[in-house]
């Protein structure tokens, strides 16, 4: 049984990266469920939409110098491999949490199902095939988004 919090992180530890390796990241608190976001930046980015969990930023380690920000809004900017172009977080500029891309886990199956935001937005040739709940627009706490 932990007896300190160093061990309770150490548990909670998860790691992951971009595809070629240059970004890697670790997360050591509770993740937040999966939120789903088929908004038309997301979708620009990704190829499809957004599938991303979160972090308060002070327990986010990133390590590699090829890590780039783009600023694709007024409110948030998207992290992204400035080597291979793997899309890897989406930060509010004025919040303390960053979602990290579901996908760039090194073992994504510690990651729950949330919900999915921006539905109106979706392409149209697919169907969103699960039970999960949609939200049109935003989720009811925007403070989630993505």
């Amino acid at each position: 049984m932990p007896d300190s919090l160093g061990e309770v992180q150490e548990d909670m530890m998860q790691r992951g990266g971009c595809l070629c390796g240059a970004v890697r990241f670790e997360t050591t608190s509770v993740l937040r469920d999966v939120i789903f976001c088929h908004c038309s930046q997301c979708r620009r980015q990704t190829g499809l939409y957004y599938a991303a969990t979160s972090v308060p930023r002070s327990s986010l380690r990133i390590m590699g110098d090829t890590l780039r920000w783009y600023h694709a809004s007024d409110v948030a900017r998207r992290g992204f491999c400035g080597t291979c172009g793997s899309a890897l977080f989406w930060e509010r500029l004025e919040g303390d949490t960053v979602s990290v891309l579901a996908g760039a886990f090194d073992d994504p199956s510690v990651l729950r199902p949330g919900y999915h935001i921006f539905t109106r937005g979706r392409a149209e040739f697919y169907r969103i095939a699960d039970d999960l709940p949609c939200y049109a627009d935003r989720a009811p706490d925007p403070s989630k988004d993505p």
